[in-house]
């Protein structure tokens, strides 16, 4: 009655853990039929559908089953943990990937612009699309960076103030880009 691989008999039956004996027997028979390997079907999965039916029609058999079962369930299979350089590891992930994405975006705006053909057009907007990326990722690092604080930080306190500046610092940027684009 050994468990392999941490099999679940009532997900191979398809049937729920509080499923009577003939119903165990029922779903046991229909996945027989389309499962036998003398009409086409796996031998290995025929196997795994035996050993689950062979445990569960027998009552004595099917508590121990359940015994284990719940024994393995209750037992967390995997604990994260987390290092304090990885919050600082993510946060210089997003501030680099902003900047990353707004060099690239402002380098191809501004090849476009410099050597201007018509069919360089899909250029000039995936060079938008990076800014707009860019900004979006660089105000998920403020948010992530605000709520990395301490509720009594003042990060977390004057949300307004910091949202006012960094959309101001975005508008400066906007007009500065595109004096620079109409001016040349």
């Amino acid at each position: 009655m050994s468990q392999p691989d941490g099999r679940n008999y009532y997900s191979i039956l398809g049937a729920r853990t509080d499923a009577s004996r003939e119903e165990i027997e029922r779903l046991y028979k229909r996945l027989a039929k389309s499962h036998h390997p003398d009409r086409g079907g796996d031998e290995e999965e025929m196997k795994a559908i035996n050993e689950a039916y062979r445990v569960l029609r027998d009552e004595g058999s099917r508590v121990a089953y359940d015994a284990t079962r719940d024994h393995q369930l209750a037992a967390p299979a995997f604990i994260p943990s987390t290092s304090p350089s990885a919050g600082a590891d993510a946060f210089g992930g997003r501030v680099a990937g902003a900047l990353l994405s707004l060099v690239a975006g402002l380098t191809l705006l501004f090849l476009v612009r410099f050597h201007y053909v018509v069919f360089l057009w899909p250029l000039a907007l995936l060079a938008a699309a990076l800014i707009v990326f860019a900004v979006w990722t660089a105000h998920a690092a403020l948010g992530y960076a605000r709520e990395g604080t301490t509720p009594a930080n003042p990060l977390r306190r004057f949300v307004w103030a910091q949202e006012t500046v960094f959309w101001s610092l975005v508008g400066g940027g906007v007009y500065v880009v595109y004096q620079l684009l109409t001016a040349i």
